[in-house]
């Protein structure tokens, strides 16, 4: 006996993450959350929750035993059939999960995020010299949703025709990882036609010969993935690619609508760019949640968690806990956010990343150089989803230097 206390059971709560409530405000539930304990039992679901930054991130460092082949929604694999084909990307742990990873870690690598930045850095300031003769702009329709959508197929080598039906099924995937909730039912319910579409657009021959969604064929040539996993691949691409992207950069336009003094020090050095939209990851956090699945009896910070139990990690409340940041509920530009998880960490932290900041660099860098001020011009609306935190709509006013 080495003297320690016994694991104990975590404590109870009625919060519901998934709720209409919760969704309006989740910083206060956050907190309560936090407060509670450093875990928490879910009685609404019979589910547990980590909310504070320390235990959070040390689950998504450790996927042997919290793992994510068993869903990364409340869904569990093991006992339960998923909606569709799972992720090789998300939903598989090694070895499944290496080669896939190996074969987009290379395709959206740093050196290639170097070949697109001139094309993406066009196309930033195409769209913000045409907002700007306009003014009056919806944020999200015209600017976060409109230029993911230019740039990122474009690099896919997706050909140009319904693009917009990425949006809405990235909103049934991300549903998806909630439970059998409205929300869901009604993603599904409407979702058929872009399941099909998109199936279709990971074929080979929908593709063309230089794009991403080729590099991942060609992999499959090379005997690095099989042929059968290629358009698994690209589904993944697909589905990760935009949606969060379009709540990444409404989340930075919202903001620096909100605080022109960050506004004004980017406008003085456009090079805080990067900065500016990596703080409104983590202040935002368009992916709130995900989940694992415990692959064995655990303990964590004195309270017992057995195998086989489903734990939701809340990647917000960890971005914003005071016992991990100084003044967290600011966004601030010039912050250290090294250690935010608003793209997971570990293994199986956003493969996509890279594309992300690139994406939402040169679009604020593109602003900052135009722009005078974002003025808000009515009241925004939000989107709701159960994985997702964004906007449906953001009234907005550019106004020229």
């Amino acid at each position: 006996m080495d003297g320690s206390p016994a694991p104990v059971e975590p404590p109870s709560s009625t919060i519901d993450p998934f709720s209409r409530a919760f969704f309006d405000d989740p910083h206060c539930y956050h907190a309560e959350l936090r407060d509670l304990a450093p875990v928490v039992r879910l009685s609404h679901y019979d589910i547990h929750v980590v909310a504070r930054h320390a235990e959070v991130h040390a689950m998504l460092m450790d996927w042997e035993t919290y793992c994510s082949s068993r869903g990364v929604g409340i869904s569990d694999f093991k006992t339960e059939t998923p909606w569709r084909p799972p992720s090789l990307i998300l939903e598989a742990d090694p070895p499944a999960h290496t080669g896939a990873r190996s074969v987009l870690a290379r395709i959206l690598s740093a050196a290639a995020m170097k070949q697109l930045r001139d094309r993406f850095s066009v196309a930033a300031a195409d769209i913000v010299e045409r907002l700007l003769a306009r003014g009056r702009i919806d944020g999200i329709a015209d600017l976060a949703e409109a230029y993911p959508l230019e740039v990122f197929p474009d690099a896919v080598g997706m050909p140009r025709e319904n693009r917009g039906n990425l949006l809405p099924y990235g909103g049934i995937a991300f549903n998806a990882f909630g439970p059998r909730n409205a929300l869901l039912e009604e993603a599904l319910a409407h979702g058929t036609p872009y399941v099909a579409w998109v199936n279709q657009q990971v074929r080979r021959e929908s593709l063309d010969a230089t794009g991403f969604g080729a590099q991942i064929h060609a992999a499959a040539d090379a005997g690095e993935i099989s042929h059968a996993e290629a358009p698994l691949l690209v589904r993944s691409l697909l589905t990760a690619g935009v949606d969060t992207t379009v709540n990444g950069l409404g989340a930075a336009l919202y903001c620096m609508a909100r605080f022109p003094d960050q506004w004004d020090l980017l406008r003085a050095d456009p090079k805080l760019a990067r900065a500016a939209f990596e703080e409104a990851i983590r202040f935002e956090s368009p992916v709130q949640t995900f989940f694992r699945t415990t692959t064995r009896d655990v303990e964590i910070a004195g309270f017992r968690i057995a195998e086989g139990r489903k734990v939701l990690m809340l990647l917000a409340s960890a971005n914003r806990d005071p016992r991990r940041w100084e003044d967290p509920d600011r966004y601030d530009i010039t912050r250290r956010t090294n250690g935010h998880v608003g793209f997971g960490a570990g293994i199986h932290m956003c493969v996509g990343q890279l594309l992300a900041r690139l994406e939402g660099e040169v679009l604020l860098a593109a602003l900052a150089k135009r722009v005078g001020r974002i003025e808000l011009s009515g009241e925004p609306t939000r989107r709701y989803n159960n994985t997702l935190r964004g906007l449906a709509t953001l009234p907005l006013t550019l106004h020229p230097n």
